[in-house]
């Protein structure tokens, strides 16, 4: 069996609140990047449990630790199933906020199910995702949505700047998840996302923002540089993706002149 967990972005994201748990409370709506995927080869084997190997980007996790051999124990804990030869071959850069990790736990989940003939509704694949990684259970379905709580409580958006041209940009230089978060003070909006996601794309620069930028923007001024750069093009909207850094354009044209980033690892799509 052979699946491509593609990426996403996060369009606006709002830390609402600190949990009792250590996690936050975020508001984000999370849209597929079809294109940009990793390749997750699964095969059933006689050993009873998994072999995991990857290859193409480093990941520099322990294979044991790998959010794939998570998401297969944490699979088998709940369905009883044999072992599999997993294989991984990253392309979807890391440390970048494109959530290619979560996506491949995912995969992982809706591959073990296809190929042990589990019937699991999407329902049961997303609570199961869930034990696995805040932004696991979008990739089950993987449609535009609205995600809150964790990030696990999932609920469809209207609106879509479907037929625009994507422009992702990512510098060598990468973002921590725990490096955003301390530098985020919590605070409740005044808009709702869903609202604002459904307003023309011309009207979201200014009032969809991602809380990360600030701190983020501050220690890291080349990914700051990257969105002016991004508008300077002709985007009509830019953002840091999630925890950066990776940071994307939105653009009406189909080929935007981007020399800016010569060196960097950039990645172009039609939204669908």
């Amino acid at each position: 069996m052979l699946l491509f967990p593609n990426c996403k972005i996060n369009i606006g994201l709002r830390v609402v609140a600190k949990r009792t748990d250590g996690y936050h409370d975020i508001e984000t709506v999370m849209y597929p990047v079809r294109g940009l995927c990793d390749a997750l080869e699964i095969l059933p084997d006689a050993t009873d449990d998994i072999s995991f190997t990857s290859s193409g980007l480093e990941t520099g996790v322990d294979p044991e630790r790998n959010i794939c051999v998570r998401a297969y124990r944490a699979f088998r804990e709940a369905c009883p199933i044999g072992g599999v030869r997993m294989h991984l071959h990253k392309t979807i850069p890391m440390g970048a906020g494109l959530g290619g990790g979560s996506a491949d736990a995912a995969f992982t989940i809706k591959g073990l199910a296809e190929l042990f003939g589990v019937p699991l509704t999407a329902e049961q694949m997303i609570r199961l995702a869930a034990q696995v990684g805040s932004d696991v259970p979008f990739f089950i379905d993987g449609r535009p949505t609205l995600a809150t709580g964790r990030g696990e409580i999932l609920a469809p958006v209207a609106g879509s700047p479907i037929g625009h041209r994507l422009v992702i940009v990512k510098p060598d230089e990468s973002v921590s998840t725990a490096e955003a978060y301390a530098g985020v003070a919590p605070a409740r909006p005044e808009s709702r996302l869903g609202d604002l996601f459904g307003l023309p794309l011309r009207q979201w620069k200014g009032r969809i923002v991602n809380d990360f930028e600030t701190s983020v923007f501050r220690i890291h001024p080349t990914i700051a540089a990257i969105k002016e750069e991004l508008y300077r093009a002709g985007a009509l909207y830019a953002s840091m993706s999630g925890s950066g850094s990776a940071v994307y354009g939105i653009f009406e044209e189909r080929t935007p002149d981007l020399p800016a980033f010569e060196g960097m690892f950039v990645y172009q799509e039609d939204m669908i």
